[in-house]
């Protein structure tokens, strides 16, 4: 059976023979160090094209003193834009629909995440806000198909993709893949709240929007499980465990303690434990962002205090169950619980994950508790952190051993004060990109020209993202 890994494969080995590079704008082969020539698409064979967008490019690129690190933040920064976008209309509104890249599909978290960095400069940029209000909208009609999915086709009545056709669960028409992922449903929301708090503006938050954002309350509360499974279960056909959950589809027990119930990871793998401390602490965040616009734009008080309760009872569960001891005996958070006294002590590159905390918000970067478990994650005490003559960083089950995710060392970078270790995340993105002038999803350790997905919009804008942070905060880096 066709699987999602065997899809991309298939794409790696095409790119790198040059037979899908006119379909696959993203994906490059390796360029000559000496002649560093933008890699975008011609201006006419871009999918959108903003002014502000343009304008912020030209000048941080300006202020980067190393030739390489410039080329590949103008590669970089605006590959979302260039190659991902559709603008169109969907029920006679506009409608944005955002591919991951080379999948024809768009995931909830992956395009919220893609779209995030550009929120700061919607305010001036009339194409921008109209990205934004369609991608909103588009958001809030996925989750009225169904708020289980992760992933969506472009037609709202096609087919699954490939590998999804033969799942056991309750497919639906225009859902591409459904893995139940507890940061499916805050992405949205945090890329509403972003967008309403950048612009006032309030007009994607219709009625539409509204009975979404109810669904997604009601989805919660279901799979807090406390009085039976809930509706969702998810069986796949595979020789990788990871593709499928345990005990007819609803993951191994748990005992209900208030946290909300995950069966996969941001990875789109199967949680081993299905209590997961990041994504719990992720909705606790954008359920409170989902109380402050429901007060805000709605005057719906009840909406934003049955938001509120919810995320009490999941903060005060998740601070009760999920932290844990390191060998010193520092308390650190687990990564996966199951309520009954187990924990899952790891971290995985994906966002939400243990690292990545403080960049959603769900802590401070001061926090005695987080700077002990970002300590721990960045060691090898963690299983899937790897370090090699290329670089060192986490990766996961999703790729296996030895698979560094450049995610992971934005993350690591995004989430520090120490020049030092900024400099160093800054080098190993520079030097592991195997000449494309691209982030891949993965490369091993200590052999960078063996990558993952050349073609991973997320990771491409996330490193601009990092560029733009570093540039605010620690100029002297970019123009030494």
């Amino acid at each position: 059976m066709s699987t999602r890994r065997d899809f991309l494969k298939w794409c790696s080995a095409a790119a790198a023979s040059g037979i899908v590079s006119s379909t696959m704008p993203g994906m490059v082969v390796a360029q000559t160090p000496s002649t560093y020539v933008s890699k975008r698409p011609p201006t006419g064979k871009r999918k959108f094209v903003s002014e502000a967008v343009e304008r912020q490019l030209a000048s941080v690129k300006s202020t980067i003193g190393d030739p390489k690190l410039a080329w590949m933040f103008e590669n970089c920064y605006p590959n979302t834009l260039d190659t991902t976008v559709e603008l169109g209309t969907l029920e006679g509104k506009p409608d944005t629909f955002v591919i991951t890249g080379d999948i024809d599909a768009m995931w909830l978290r992956d395009s919220s995440a893609q779209v995030a960095p550009y929120l700061s400069l919607a305010k001036s940029d009339p194409a921008l806000q109209r990205l934004f209000r369609g991608l909103i909208r588009r958001h809030a009609h996925c989750i009225r198909i169904d708020p289980y999915a992760n992933a969506f086709m472009p037609d709202p009545h096609a087919r699954p993709l490939i590998w999804a056709r033969h799942d056991d669960t309750d497919m639906k028409p225009g859902v591409g893949e459904r893995k139940w992922e507890i940061d499916s449903l805050c992405y949205p929301i945090r890329l509403a709240h972003g967008y309403w708090q950048a612009t006032a503006d309030t007009e994607p938050f219709d009625d539409d929007w509204r009975a979404a954002m109810h669904r997604v309350l009601t989805t919660f509360r279901e799979q807090q499980r406390k009085h039976d499974r809930g509706p969702y279960h998810f069986q796949r056909t595979s020789e990788i465990p990871t593709e499928t959950q345990f005990l007819g589809g609803y993951g191994n027990p748990t005992r209900p303690n208030g946290m909300i119930h995950s069966m996969f990871r941001p990875s789109d793998d199967a949680c081993l434990y299905p209590l997961s401390v990041p994504a719990n602490l992720f909705a606790v965040v954008c359920l409170r962002q989902l109380a402050q616009m429901s007060r805000a734009i709605h005057q719906d008080l009840s909406f934003a205090l049955d938001c509120e309760a919810l995320a009490d009872e999941v903060e005060q569960a998740v601070r009760r169950d999920g932290r844990a001891h390191d060998a010193d005996g520092h308390e650190i958070w687990a990564y996966e619980i199951d309520g009954f006294g187990n924990q899952l002590l790891m971290d995985d590159a994906n966002v939400p994950g243990l690292l990545s905390l403080p960049y959603l918000a769900c802590c401070d970067r001061t926090d005695l508790v987080y700077r002990h478990t970002r300590e721990w994650t960045w060691s090898s005490r963690n299983p899937y952190f790897f370090k090699g003559r290329a670089a060192e960083g986490i990766g996961g089950p999703h790729e296996g051993l030895r698979m560094i995710w450049p995610m992971s060392i934005m993350m690591y970078a995004l989430t520090s004060d120490d020049s030092a270790q900024i400099r160093q995340c800054l080098t190993w993105l520079r030097d592991t990109d195997a000449g494309t002038g691209f982030m891949h999803e993965s490369f091993d350790q200590d052999d960078p020209s063996h990558f993952t997905r050349s073609w991973f919009a997320w990771a491409n804008t996330l490193f601009g993202e990092l560029i733009i942070d570093v540039q605010r905060k620690h100029p002297e880096l970019l123009r030494n």
